[in-house]
């Protein structure tokens, strides 16, 4: 059996008492370390020197990614925060060398020996207590969008209250996470809002009532779609609708000036149709 290849098909890191239940002995492992083929991350550890560093970091730990941490990690949704968040190995005890936030919650899911990233439902659940409503929502969203999880099955577990509002609120086909938080934040209008509707040939984040576009611009807003954005815009003012684009910047971090500009276009009636 080939060890590296082993390894790498094993995420880049392992356990030893992994690989010499697959028949490798822990001397071959040893040669190879003093080779400068593999690396030991901490005891009972063993990985390739180009395995991810998340990965390893984790392993050198002793502790599982977990919550935004392994959201961020898993390409579902980054909230940005620069403190991992992680969770305690099987049996393990966590070394940590700088400041994280360590989760003690008992898993949804047990997690298995050697694993490093958290399940998908563990990963929720957390997620669904640690962070701001619509902020959850949004991550939920990003796992129900590419398979990571299914309503069906988070439902037939354990999970907390705090939970299963978000699941319940969680649209599994909506497209965007600021698109999510975007409707959320407006609920208390009590005013129609349609999420990722088509109009004159492209969806839109956001209508209230019957004319009021919100666009939220994310890094791919640059040359020819920022191009196509605008000229979709223009469209929309000549067939009567008010179109609002907004930055992820603005969304994430000047919540204050995107609802002052909402709320006095809907003052102005901008949302209705004309009669």
């Amino acid at each position: 059996m080939d060890l590296v290849s082993t390894i790498r098909r094993g995420g880049g890191v392992m356990l030893t008492s992994q690989l010499v239940k697959r028949g490798i002995s822990l001397t071959r492992m040893k040669r190879a370390v003093a080779a400068g083929i593999l690396i030991r991350p901490s005891r009972g550890w063993i990985a390739l020197p180009s395995a991810d560093p998340m990965l390893l970091g984790a392993a050198g730990a002793r502790v599982v990614l977990t919550c935004i941490t392994a959201a961020a990690h898993l390409d579902w949704w980054d909230v940005g925060e620069k403190k991992p968040h992680l969770a305690a190995a099987q049996h393990g005890h966590p070394i940590l060398t700088r400041p994280a936030k360590v989760h003690w919650n008992e898993p949804v899911v047990r997690r298995a020996p050697g694993q490093l990233v958290d399940s998908a439902p563990n990963v929720l659940s957390l997620v669904a207590e640690c962070q701001p409503f619509e902020q959850a929502v949004a991550i939920w969203e990003a796992a129900l969008r590419v398979g990571a999880a299914k309503p069906e099955l988070m439902r037939a577990l354990p999970l907390r209250p705090r939970a299963m509002e978000v699941l319940e609120a969680a649209r599994p086909y909506a497209d965007a996470g600021t698109e999510s938080i975007l409707f959320h934040r407006l609920t208390w209008l009590g005013l129609p809002r349609r999420r990722q509707t088509w109009i004159l040939g492209h969806r839109v984040d956001l209508l209230i009532g019957d004319r009021l576009v919100i666009q939220v611009d994310g890094g791919h807003h640059v040359d020819a779609q920022r191009a196509s954005d605008n000229e979709h815009d223009a469209q929309l003012r000549l067939a009567g609708y008010h179109p609002i684009r907004v930055t992820y910047w603005q969304l994430m971090n000047e919540w204050h000036v995107v609802q002052e500009l909402i709320l006095q276009a809907i003052a102005q009636g901008l949302h209705l149709a004309k009669r």
